[in-house]
């Protein structure tokens, strides 16, 4: 992997205050899985099996410049350092976990000084050409999303890659290339730029993707979109990462994604592979407009959630009307264990998470399956009545 030193070029990769829409302070410690990896202990809990080589770690790691709130976890790190070089499973299977892990470090170097900016993921062919009815959808749905303060999120290479980074412009996109014998290279517009890394593994940039995007948008492409595309429905399908809008963006009038629809609904619905629900998970049109309303309108009045053990807190930007309540229990007590949607504050788990504690809250005990479901509720809480104490100019909103 490599990636040009961090450093933001004059006239180059910075944001202008102007840009700072789509700026959201309290997403500064993401967790792309709705809790499961906060969840994990954090506390020192690995050991060499020697105590003065333990000592001496704990004493090198607390004189290297970390946050005290990750020194356990650097600790623990390098004790499975040592643990995997112990096992001698060979020289190449060290070599891919070294790799990989470097290359994760660098991409989260590259994100953090945007991880409060929203990003919008764009998958397509690399293939495609400029002329194309489906780039220019691409250059226009990203420079619209630029407008209204979100950046963009593209595998950096040419075709539909090319046309989202050129829509966004190289201020407002990050590249995510791969290392390939053929075809791939970085686009003109984010070649060279602070916000491009190259990766070797496919697994380490998918994750950098899922983990970064807000929101998911494909256009047309080949066997790499349809597997990206499958990656983000299964993984929220089953939990392991949060609900965030999917939107599957054919050109105007196209059908390459209305005969996918059409082949999940005809087999895999009919099928019974998947559930009714799913269904609800993606969605697919040909319009521009739509596309970039439906990311937005996925963030009117949602902000995010998080499982805390059986309860889950889902977090809001506005409170809701105790009428809109009492009808999300109407329409969703199918989606609890036990009792019903209540508002609240934050749950104990959620105190370490900085800049949601004023949001307000819906709070439950919920079955950890159907999230298919839960997005038709995350659909009507952007769609509720808002409580009386606030401001008229929001509800005009």
């Amino acid at each position: 992997m490599s990636r040009r030193p961090y450093a933001l070029k004059t006239g180059g990769s910075k944001l202008n205050d102007a840009d700072n829409a789509g700026v959201d302070e309290s997403l500064h410690d993401r967790d792309f899985t709705g809790g499961g990896i906060l969840a994990l202990p954090d506390e020192y809990r690995g050991s060499t099996g020697n105590k003065r080589l333990d000592a001496q770690l704990n004493e090198i790691v607390s004189e290297w410049s970390c946050d005290d709130s990750c020194n356990s976890l650097v600790r623990e790190m390098i004790i499975t350092a040592l643990k995997i070089g112990a096992d001698n499973t060979g020289q190449g299977d060290m070599k891919l976990i070294n790799r990989a892990m470097k290359e994760m470090r660098e991409a989260n170097e590259m994100f953090k000084p945007y991880r409060n900016h929203r990003k919008v993921v764009c998958y397509g062919s690399a293939r495609t050409h400029s002329h194309l009815p489906s780039y220019r959808s691409a250059v226009t749905f990203a420079a619209k999303m630029r407008d209204k303060g979100w950046m963009a999120i593209t595998g950096a290479g040419d075709g539909i890659m090319g046309g989202a980074q050129l829509g966004a412009g190289r201020e407002h996109s990050f590249g995510l290339n791969i290392d390939l014998p053929f075809e791939q290279s970085a686009n003109e517009t984010i070649r060279d730029d602070e916000k491009l890394v190259t990766f070797n593994y496919f697994f380490t940039r998918k994750l950098s993707f899922v983990k970064e995007g807000d929101a998911f948008v494909l256009f047309p492409g080949g066997f790499g979109t349809m597997d990206e595309g499958f990656e983000i429905l299964t993984l929220i399908q089953t939990g392991k990462a949060a609900i965030q809008p999917i939107i599957l963006l054919d050109e105007p009038g196209g059908t390459y994604w209305k005969s996918f629809e059409r082949f999940i609904k005809e087999h895999l619905l009919a099928g019974e592979l998947i559930s009714p629900e799913d269904m609800s998970l993606f969605t697919v049109t040909d319009s521009v407009e739509d596309a970039v309303d439906q990311v937005l309108r996925f963030y009117t009045n949602f902000h995010s959630y998080r499982f805390c053990r059986d309860r889950m807190s889902i977090r809001m930007h506005h409170e809701l009307h105790d009428d809109a309540v009492d009808e999300i229990n109407k329409r969703f007590s199918d989606l609890l264990v036990s009792g019903e949607f209540k508002k609240g504050g934050p749950l104990i788990p959620e105190q370490t998470e900085k800049g949601l504690e004023e949001l307000p809250r819906l709070i439950c005990r919920p079955h950890r399956n159907r999230f298919g479901r839960w997005r038709e509720l995350i659909d009507y809480i952007n769609v509720a009545k808002l409580a009386d104490t606030v401001s008229a100019d929001v509800k005009a909103s």
